[in-house]
């Protein structure tokens, strides 16, 4: 996983680049679940007491870290600018990591085999 000082810099450079200037919650189990509406939460603890490795856990926080932005967006444009400033936070955060990337197809079979 990222470290935080290295998450910090790549949603810096996201936002710079994205012109994103919405609500950012952290990207942490507690600040997600808080930030999501209600009709997501019980999905995103549901989700989480299924995971048992490292690499889906990463992809559980992506997935549900962007949820988070576009649940707290108040209109249409918003929602669309948030969703574009997340994946380009994620795509950094992967690329500085020199960690694995994946696919949409991957990451919904991920997702979907951990619930």
């Amino acid at each position: 996983m990222t470290e935080p000082a290295d998450w910090a810099a790549v949603c810096d450079q996201a936002r710079q680049e994205s012109g994103y200037s919405g609500p950012e919650p952290a990207r942490t189990v507690d600040a997600i679940g808080a930030a999501l509406r209600l009709d997501h939460r019980a999905a995103f603890y549901a989700e989480l007491g299924t995971l048992v490795d490292g690499a889906a856990f990463d992809v559980f926080l992506d997935h549900w870290w962007t949820q988070a932005l576009a649940d707290n967006a108040r209109d249409e444009a918003a929602r669309e600018a948030a969703i574009d400033f997340a994946d380009l936070a994620v795509s950094l955060r992967a690329r500085a990591a020199d960690g694995p990337t994946y696919t949409m197809a991957e990451v919904e079979a991920m997702l979907a085999d951990a619930s």
